[in-house]
């Protein structure tokens, strides 16, 4: 199976160079510029096209994969529907491990493409999280299907380097070569890891800040629920270098939902849990940020998928009870002028 040339390779050709755009309601009078790289805007509607796209091409081009071998791969969602649409691309079969956290919108996508998904019911018993059963199951599969390949998004280097040699990069020539403060999304720690080493390899003097859930075992070792899939994890990931990141915020799930409510109504960008979860990690650190600087937060997704959580009132309430202010004001007219 030879890999096509880049610019003819159909759909996948259309992965990456997504916009930034200049964010200028979503918090009043901030002293400082703040962008959002839409990372929706891939087409398989999320960041992990990238890295999914980056592993499975890296795979053919070593011989790994090749017609007749089996992906199987665990996934919350967006990873595993940007491999499903590359394997549905080359013609590939492609597992999908997910567990009952999975949502209804991301098991529709995955079947549509072609994935068969293999779902987790019951959580690893010696640490009670979903994650290391799915990993488990994972390698089970591959044990008994022998021809497989296991992208193994939370380890495998070229998850980073995606975000290494064309996330941050195009982010950075987006900006004119001027970003201050970064905030990235942290799950498999991919996304902050490869805009940490590019900061390093070019000498930037740029500030990167990992965001997690509450609840996640990435930043601490207090354990708690979490109800939104896309970040956190129940696992410090490999790609996981403390070296590449300068500061972590932590943010709870109604946090998250709350600024992609306040994201949607103010900016008109309709957006996942995680990228809520950004705008309110800026919110946090909003005072530390000096005036004038440039900062940017790498949206990870759409928000179609989390209509019936992050979006659904009733579901708000049931999971966080009545939560005043569930869909804030929006921000001031604004008027372009030439």
């Amino acid at each position: 199976m030879a890999l096509r040339d880049p610019f003819t390779r159909g759909v996948l050709s259309a992965v990456g160079r997504t916009p930034a755009v200049l964010l200028r309601k979503i918090y009043p009078d901030l002293p400082f510029q703040l962008f959002a790289k839409l990372e929706s805007l891939n087409p398989g509607g999320s960041i992990k096209d990238r890295p999914a796209l980056e592993i499975l091409e890296e795979a053919i081009g070593r011989g790994v994969v090749r017609p007749g071998v089996t992906i199987i791969e665990s996934s919350s969602g967006n990873m595993g529907i940007g491999l499903a649409q590359a394997c549905a691309y080359y013609g590939l079969r492609f597992i999908c491990v997910v567990d009952v956290k999975a949502s209804r919108q991301n098991l529709e996508l995955l079947r549509v493409y072609g994935a068969e998904i293999d779902c987790i019911t019951a959580p690893d018993p010696e640490t009670g999280e979903l994650l290391p059963a799915r990993l488990r199951r994972v390698r089970e599969l591959v044990a008994e299907l022998g021809d497989a390949f296991w992208p193994n998004q939370y380890a495998n280097e070229h998850n980073a380097g995606a975000h290494l040699r064309h996330t941050m990069r195009e982010l950075v020539e987006q900006l004119d070569h001027r970003l201050d403060f970064i905030f990235c999304a942290t799950s498999t720690c991919g996304t902050v890891r490869g805009c940490g080493e590019y900061v390093r390899d070019n000498g930037m003097a740029t500030r990167v800040i990992a965001v997690d859930s509450v609840g996640s075992l990435i930043f601490s070792d207090q354990q708690g629920p979490r109800y939104l899939p896309g970040m956190g994890a129940g696992l410090r990931p490999p790609l996981c270098d403390l070296r590449y990141i300068d500061d972590h915020v932590l943010v709870s799930d109604l946090e998250c939902i709350l600024a992609c409510r306040r994201l949607v109504r103010r900016e008109g960008i309709l957006a996942g849990a995680s990228s809520g979860g950004l705008i309110a990690a800026v919110g946090k650190l909003r005072d530390r940020i000096p005036a004038g600087a440039r900062c940017a937060v790498i949206l990870p997704d759409r928000g179609e998928r989390y209509l019936d959580t992050v979006y659904s009132d009733a579901w708000v309430r049931e999971h966080f009870g009545e939560v005043s202010d569930l869909w804030p004001e929006k921000g001031s007219f604004v008027h372009e002028t030439q």
